[in-house]
């Protein structure tokens, strides 16, 4: 198991936003030199577990990217684990191909932990034609029962695609929503897919904001509507925050129109 720590980057705003999307983008952080080796080292192996981190460079700067591991260690504390490498061909498809089914991958546990992050990086400019995945915001909160009782979903407004430029790292909580994109255009698709883990308990230890307190984290709900109901969205991202903060004993709620209490300063 190798763990990595590192400064944290995000502001208590930007974790608690990222309580309440469920997904973080980081466009174009990693160098074109090794976007290039990586695409054409997996157009080059089409095996499945082919060492991409063999290529010098790469765990330097995608697993241990400076952009994407200081977020991470805002979300889950010192010393998490990251992998050993990275293989491919990972998630490559040939375009174009209709969308995938909405899923959740296996082993994802709902509810206000955050110990394991899921990201997606791509070696290649990923844009919609291309199909990259769509995420939905918020429903790291929605319980499912997997592929069975969501792929009758269809398009779903306000879901988000994770189109972007070459380099582009995407954080997202284990359980969110997601599926492949629908491609028009004809090619190949890359994406490498893997995940970090928590090694400690939860403490507000990001970069704090002098004026943010943390009880009025239910004071913004989210934009978005993915939830059993409107109100549970308000409760699910400031519990998730109170727990980040290491606060969780402190969180409570009551029934009715009302939201969540905080009797501490």
């Amino acid at each position: 198991m190798n763990t990595y720590d590192c400064e944290p980057t995000l502001t208590d705003t930007q974790v608690l936003e990222f309580c309440k999307q469920g997904f973080l983008m980081l466009e174009g952080v990693v160098p074109d030199e090794i976007n290039r080796q990586a695409f054409e080292f997996l157009e080059e192996h089409t095996e499945h577990g082919c060492s991409v981190g063999s290529i010098d460079g790469v765990i330097e700067n995608v697993l241990l990217n400076p952009q994407a591991t200081g977020a991470i260690r805002s979300l889950l504390g010192k010393n998490f684990t990251y992998p050993a490498d990275l293989y491919g061909p990972g998630n490559q498809i040939q375009c174009p191909k209709p969308a995938g089914p909405w899923h959740i991958d296996g082993g994802a546990v709902f509810g206000p932990h955050l110990d394991c992050l899921q990201v997606f990086y791509i070696p290649q400019d990923t844009p919609l034609e291309l199909g990259p995945t769509e995420v939905l915001p918020g429903s790291h909160f929605l319980i499912a029962d997997g592929i069975p009782s969501m792929a009758h979903y269809g398009s779903i407004r306000g879901a988000v695609p994770t189109a972007g430029p070459a380099g582009s790292i995407f954080l997202t909580a284990y359980p969110i929503w997601h599926r492949r994109g629908a491609s028009t255009a004809k090619g190949v698709r890359n994406l490498l897919k893997y995940s970090y883990k928590r090694t400690v308990p939860p403490e507000r230890d990001w970069i704090r904001e002098p004026n943010f307190v943390p009880r009025r984290a239910k004071d913004a709900p989210p934009r978005q509507k993915f939830h059993r109901e409107h109100q549970r969205a308000i409760y699910d991202a400031a519990e998730m925050f109170y727990w980040l903060c290491g606060m969780h004993s402190e969180y409570h709620t009551t029934s009715g129109n009302n939201f969540p209490v905080h009797h501490s300063s």
